[in-house]
């Protein structure tokens, strides 16, 4: 059983949000962070990425970058920029991207949920990614940028969602990339109990993307606990920003990968050794982007290829079964060398929003091969975690990503 509580949100002020919406703090590098924040003095990526306020001789995890984004934000509330609601609602939030629309319940999850795996994962989180968000999260004592969930359909829910649509907006606007973002609240007292409620029915949530945070999120809370050993289980701390969307709403797009060399084989040395385990056929210029499981596109020497993995490859089980499992385990590893796609500088992945051209770029200038993916299914997904097992890196790609900045949790 999910508790999914309802919360006392900071939002900015309607005419701001588009001004303060900002990308996940993890899309940036430093160098790219300072440049988007350029001539956008609202943009909630100051306060995500402080550093950004300093110059390069002030290192990104320094005391002072953490302090300052609680100052930011501080002034932001003194300002009007951002108001807190003073009573506890769920909120919607609504993205359209290329005509296709996704609608999230924003709302608290448990940290016990996380704890007890109610709330599942299917990624690895590494302690020295943690620990940024873990001193941010402190020192600004809010929750800025939300955790993607998932969960299985729900009719009454989506009944609610549907019906609080038809009222005004609390944002809307359409940002840089196209992609439309609006938002609502859920105030209503019998909307608030009913969705509480049906969520308590569930027992399991899916963390989509954003592990790293959401451990972050309940490390906090477990430090906080500690420090007030008279705790009651309800204060804001034992919970964690999120938005939370029905599985039929989600979209996954493929995590595509890029190999430095082959490994020291030749051409017909290479095409051989993949024949043994796909079937091959040469599509000369006609990019390819796989539209079944089990198929991938390979560009190599200017000139695309299919590959379709032989039967005997393929697998039932949860993590082998994925296509990314069956090219690393058949492919990346035994022929190209690439034994841990996590550390080897061999390989890089880029995301399917990115399109195609980008793989015939990257192998005309620092990349020998690329290879073009299936997109991992939620069901997937959900098969992995529920499996209590772990998705090889790089194999989902959500769009479009949530904002930060729109709905603030403080603790």
């Amino acid at each position: 059983m999910a508790v999914i509580k309802a919360f006392e949100c900071i939002k900015p002020a309607k005419e701001m949000a588009e001004e303060v919406a900002a990308l996940p703090y993890d899309v940036y590098n430093r160098e790219e962070a300072c440049k988007a924040v350029e001539n956008k003095p609202y943009s909630f990526l100051r306060i995500d990425r402080a550093e950004t306020n300093f110059d390069s001789s002030v290192d990104t995890y320094d005391e002072a970058v953490y302090l300052k984004a609680k100052e930011l934000l501080d002034k932001m509330i003194e300002d009007k920029i951002y108001v807190k609601s003073d009573r506890k609602c769920y909120y919607i939030y609504e993205l359209t991207m290329n005509g296709r629309v996704q609608t999230g319940i924003v709302a608290c999850a448990s940290i016990d949920d996380y704890l007890n795996n109610v709330i599942k994962k299917h990624e690895n989180t590494r302690e020295e990614k943690e620990i940024d968000r873990i001193k941010h999260v402190d020192t600004c004592n809010a929750q800025t940028g939300p955790i993607f969930l998932a969960y299985r359909k729900n009719d009454i829910i989506k009944e609610i969602i549907e019906k609080v649509k038809k009222n005004a907006p609390i944002f809307s606007f359409t940002a840089e990339d196209g992609i439309k973002h609006v938002g609502y609240i859920i105030d209503e007292e019998n909307d608030i109990k009913t969705i509480e409620n049906e969520f308590d029915k569930i027992n399991e949530i899916y963390i989509a993307d954003g592990h790293h945070r959401a451990a972050s999120a309940v490390k906090v809370g477990l430090k906080r606990r500690k420090e007030n050993p008279g705790y009651t289980g309800n204060e804001e701390f034992n919970y964690f920003l999120s938005v939370l969307f029905q599985e039929q709403e989600l979209m996954i797009l493929p995590y595509n990968r890029v190999v430095r060399d082959t490994n020291g084989l030749t051409k017909d040395e290479f095409l051989n050794r993949i024949s043994e385990k796909f079937d091959i056929e040469n599509r000369r210029d006609v990019q390819i982007q796989p539209v079944e499981k089990g198929t991938y596109g390979m560009f190599f020497e200017n000139e695309w290829y299919l590959l379709k993995a032989h039967k005997d490859i393929m697998s039932d089980d949860a993590v082998e079964g994925l296509d990314v499992s069956i090219l690393q385990d058949n492919l990346l590893y035994p022929i190209l060398g690439i034994e841990d796609p996590r550390t080897d500088n061999r390989i890089d992945f880029i995301g399917g929003i990115r399109g195609l051209d980008e793989l015939e770029r990257r192998c005309g200038s620092d990349m020998k091969v690329a290879f073009s993916m299936y997109p991992t299914s939620i069901s997937e997904l959900f098969d992995v975690a529920d499996a209590e097992k772990l998705m090889p890196p790089k194999s989902t790609w959500f769009e479009p990503k949530l904002r930060s900045g729109l709905f603030i949790h403080e603790l």
